[in-house]
């Protein structure tokens, strides 16, 4: 039985006609950047994510850099973050000439670990960038009370966690501003690139419209220099018909986690662990990511049975080659390197059948 880590042929097969009637209104339309598809679209969004405002942008990694771009960081600015992420998280960072101050994240959620950012805060620190890795909020309450104390600013990057919570409280909403993404590999994936930055603060909010489009307003009068991150109509149209499906799904990946515990426990001290579900939070599983020390040899396992898994992230970002004049080095930020060496992804989406889950947990043993 060949299972992907992911199959969004069989999502598209269920939402169809109403995709189809989406891109065909666009379409007709005419109306192919920003307009009354985004505007709509990022109100729901605002409106799901608990914020006043929604910004659409072109990917989840413009939406980092326009937020940052917001605040002015820039050359001499410290920005602390995680090394256990996307690129873009740091990348970001470095391309507006400031520089990323690695901190090294708590072993079971692989989130950023809060106890660790005080001592990382210099004079030149302006923000601070958590991440909610594979669908768990990072703890926020100890870091937006460093960020109060220190006069920081927190920009979460909630790319892979729409709809996470945290006693009751959304991914996006808690900082200053809130960075998602809609790659269509996400839990709310759009038909391409597509982003979003939400804030509660209006001026953040207006200054964030403006960077999108080369900081114009009006048309050929720039008040800033921005740049062209604006999001397509027919990205909006598509997610605005995904939005209204998004907790179903969440609620089947949960089930999908759930399952998986139950199989992997039944085995009887398993060597593959499953991921931690931190208490009163909403987990919403953007992967569902097992860790053993022989994970290379559990990937080729599953891999022979015709399983979909992925290794996120083989090398962190403290290691990268292009981050060498940062000065990490190899043990530097030992939680995270061991993580790189140790985790492995496996199928958890919503159309994922329980029997598929099954052969997946069957399978999720070094044997």
């Amino acid at each position: 039985m060949a299972i992907p880590l992911l199959d969004l042929k069989a999502q598209y097969a269920t939402l169809r006609e109403e995709l189809n009637a989406a891109l065909l209104r666009v379409v007709e339309s005419q109306h192919f950047i920003l307009g009354p598809e985004v505007e709509a679209f990022e109100q729901a969004v605002a409106t799901y994510v608990q914020c006043q405002y929604g910004i659409g942008v072109s990917s989840g990694s413009d939406a980092l850099l326009a937020a940052l771009m917001a605040i002015g960081i820039g050359p001499g600015d410290e920005v602390i973050t995680t090394p256990y992420s996307f690129f873009a998280t740091a990348g970001a960072i470095v391309r507006l000439g400031a520089k990323p101050v690695f901190v090294d994240i708590e072993p079971q959620t692989y989130n950023i670990d809060p106890h660790l950012i005080a001592a990382a805060i210099s004079p030149r620190t302006r923000a601070i960038i958590p991440v909610h890795l594979y669908g768990q909020m990072a703890v926020m309450e100890p870091i937006m009370a460093l960020a109060a104390q220190h006069n920081l600013i927190v920009i979460e990057d909630a790319a892979q966690a729409i709809g996470a919570e945290e006693q009751g409280r959304r991914a996006g909403s808690i900082g200053h501003m809130g960075c998602f993404s809609f790659f269509p590999s996400k839990n709310l994936g759009g038909f391409g690139d597509g982003g979003m930055v939400t804030t509660n603060d209006p001026e953040l909010a207006k200054k964030l419209r403006l960077l999108r489009s080369h900081g114009a307003e009006p048309k050929y009068y720039h008040q800033l220099i921005g740049g062209n991150f604006r999001l397509d109509a027919i990205q909006a149209a598509v997610l605005r018909v995904k939005l209204k499906y998004l907790d179903t799904w969440t609620t089947a990946r949960q089930r999908n986690a759930a399952r998986y515990r139950e199989l992997l426990a039944a085995a009887g001290n398993p060597p593959v662990a499953p991921p931690l579900e931190r208490p009163n939070v909403r987990h919403i599983y953007n992967q569902f990511v097992v860790r053993t020390p022989a994970r290379d040899a559990l990937m080729a396992q599953l891999k022979a049975q015709g399983i979909g898994c992925e290794v996120y992230y083989p090398l962190p970002l403290h290691l990268q080659a292009c981050f060498a004049t940062l000065g990490y080095q190899p043990g530097s930020l030992p939680e995270s390197e061991a993580a790189a060496q140790e985790t492995l992804a496996i199928p958890v989406y919503p159309e994922l059948a329980e029997e598929q889950v099954a052969v997946v947990a069957r399978y999720c043993h070094i044997r």
